[in-house]
């Protein structure tokens, strides 16, 4: 009996190690255009710069929430975007160039989803036929983001108003 306790503990030790932690599938504009043609989901597109603190932050926190990802994963595709990637795009049968403007510039995928409005991070919200829902700007923290991704993936957007949307939400995390 002494001998099984220590192994028991041990198991399950071990257990926690083995278990992969759930990060989002991230994917290209392109990859996620030709994916949702496959099979139909929303996309969400995290617009960001590399020198942007808060969308490192977000990359950190919410982004690598499990309950984010698996949500993610599991109701639609996940873009990352770099406005400021100098490579074109071709998104919904037109090229997106890169402008260079003073010592940074920006793609101009980005200005469309932002529709100009150039803020980072920015979250762009486009349904199964590639039209935006909605760009919204801003850190959002895990249980903020939470809302907003179940409120939009499961077309709460369509009947309700998100005010009173977040009144009955529920959140699965702690």
């Amino acid at each position: 009996m002494k001998n099984i306790l220590p192994a028991l503990l041990v198991l399950f030790s071990l257990s926690g190690f083995s278990q992969e932690k759930e990060t989002i599938n991230w994917m290209t504009m392109e990859e996620a255009e030709a994916a949702t043609k496959k099979e139909p989901r929303k996309i969400i597109i995290d617009v960001y710069t590399n020198w942007c603190g808060w969308c490192k932050k977000m990359d950190k926190t919410t982004f690598q929430h499990p309950v984010i990802a698996k949500y993610v994963n599991d109701n639609y595709y996940a873009v990352k975007f770099n406005a400021e990637q100098k490579d074109s795009v071709n998104f919904k049968e037109h090229t997106f160039k890169y402008i260079a403007q003073g010592r940074r510039g920006y793609n101009e995928l980005a200005a469309a989803l932002l529709q100009g409005k150039m803020s980072y991070p920015s979250i762009v919200y486009l349904d199964e036929e590639l039209n935006m829902i909605q760009p919204i700007p801003g850190y959002q923290g895990p249980k903020q983001f939470e809302e907003i991704i179940t409120y939009i993936g499961e077309d709460h957007y369509k009947t309700t108003p998100f005010d009173q949307y977040k009144q009955g939400f529920t959140s699965q995390i702690n």
